[in-house]
């Protein structure tokens, strides 16, 4: 597959013939309402049969390296190149196969019941684990139930690891009192355990995920003794442990969301761990990347000193969002899905631009009241870069926070650049 960015006059028709494909292939791995609507700046994913490519104006090895997952150094070698810096359009250039690590994909959602059974059946040919969220643990070791059965029966029919996930926050509720009573009490601890372990027997989950968030820099040794007892308690049951971290940029980094994670118990305790490498954009802040590639390589590069590779899963939100300008604090952007964005951007005749230090894309528009909107999102283009970082630093997995908002680029690319792990 190949990322085309389309241009001023760019037709679904000449796309198409252009890479010797069917429109009805370009519409179905895109999820394109319109076929004859597309919009200045829209990354499209483009099906290849053969790994040919014909170069176009403007066109460069690096640039046709990148839309491909190869290297400059590939794509000479492999059509005879001394000169990288000499290619010119009409040029039919072969393109080297691309080498698939095999990975684990792990995918959240907050809904339930049948909806989280046309989620789940959707996507399951690309998932390693589904993780309903979440079971919201009380001061006295219960957990709040969750409508989660008709999702875990669909996953396992389906060959997906259902794993469960509990937590101590809602959207509304920090949860930090919360946690520091369950932590500290050693009755109520046990009280949780045997609870949880209840509910995975019952309901057939096979691992668990631990999302303590806004956990008191006091209570980080707690945590990890927590964790240490949970983990002591499920592997001799045959069951598997794992932990959401928040994207810490060193060990010593301030601030209630990253003090009492300490990734190197985690890492040492854990059977992998998912880095929560989203929300810099967050819904009442104001309009940026939600994704930054360029933020999240600083949370790798320490990650990696600090956990091994292959238990870090790279986490990718798969929304979009968008912000009223100009910018009042506390005022709460629209969240939907990377349809809707590039909807938005088709129906409002935004041009998309691309950011290449987060390496995320973006627009501006007026709606009908006059007022003007930011949008930050996803597309192909950011995607394959989020997977070439993947590849880059080796990590065993990726999870999708979360499902329930359409972006078939994305599942699409995912079956190209990996082999998804099934257990």
């Amino acid at each position: 597959m190949l990322i085309h960015v389309v241009r001023s006059g760019d037709t679904l028709w000449k796309i198409a013939n252009t890479y010797q494909t069917t429109i009805q292939a370009i519409v179905e791995l895109n999820g394109l309402a319109d076929p004859n609507r597309l919009v200045i700046g829209q990354a499209l994913v483009v099906p290849t049969q053969e790994r040919i490519h014909t170069v176009q104006p403007g066109d460069t090895l690096w640039k046709i390296a990148q839309n491909y997952g190869t290297t400059v150094q590939n794509l000479a070698q492999a059509n005879n190149i001394t000169d990288p810096n000499r290619i010119y359009p009409g040029q039919r250039l072969v393109i080297p196969s691309r080498y698939k690590p095999t990975i684990s994909v792990n995918a959240y959602t907050y809904f339930f019941g049948t909806r989280a059974v046309s989620l789940v059946q959707e996507v399951a040919r690309y998932l390693t684990y589904f993780s309903p969220f979440a079971y919201l643990i009380r001061e006295d070791g219960s957990l709040q139930s969750i409508d989660d059965l008709p999702g875990i029966q669909a996953a396992s029919a389906a060959g997906v690891i259902p794993m469960m996930s509990i937590t101590n926050f809602t959207s509304t509720y920090r949860g930090e009192n919360l946690a520091s009573v369950v932590l500290n009490t050693p009755e109520v601890r046990e009280r949780l355990l045997n609870n949880i372990l209840k509910i995975m027997r019952e309901k057939g989950y096979r691992g668990l995920n631990v999302d303590f968030e806004n956990v008191l820099p006091a209570d980080r040794e707690a945590y990890n003794s927590f964790m240490q007892l949970a983990a002591n308690r499920l592997h001799a049951e045959g069951y598997f442990i794992s932990s959401a971290l928040a994207p810490k940029v060193s060990a010593t980094q301030t601030g209630l969301l990253y003090e009492a994670h300490d990734y190197e118990a985690h890492g040492r305790i854990a059977d992998f761990v998912i880095l929560m490498t989203y929300e810099w954009g967050y819904r009442k802040g104001p309009p940026q990347a939600i994704s930054p590639l360029n933020q999240i390589r600083r949370v790798l590069n320490y990650a990696v000193t600090a956990i091994p590779r292959e238990k870090i899963y790279f986490g990718f939100q798969i929304y979009a969002r968008d912000w009223l300008l100009p910018h009042v604090s506390g005022q709460e952007a629209e969240t939907f899905s990377m349809q809707e964005a590039v909807a938005r951007a088709i129906r409002y005749g935004a041009t998309i631009n691309y950011d290449t230090t987060t390496e995320s894309p973006y627009f501006r528009y007026r709606d009908e009241q006059g007022r003007e909107h930011e949008v930050w999102f996803e597309d192909a283009r950011s995607a394959q870069a989020k997977f070439d970082t993947v590849k880059e630093y080796n990590l065993g997995g990726i999870s999708y926070w979360t499902l329930g908002y359409p972006f078939p680029q994305n599942w699409a690319l995912l079956g190209d650049n990996f082999n998804i792990r099934k257990i």
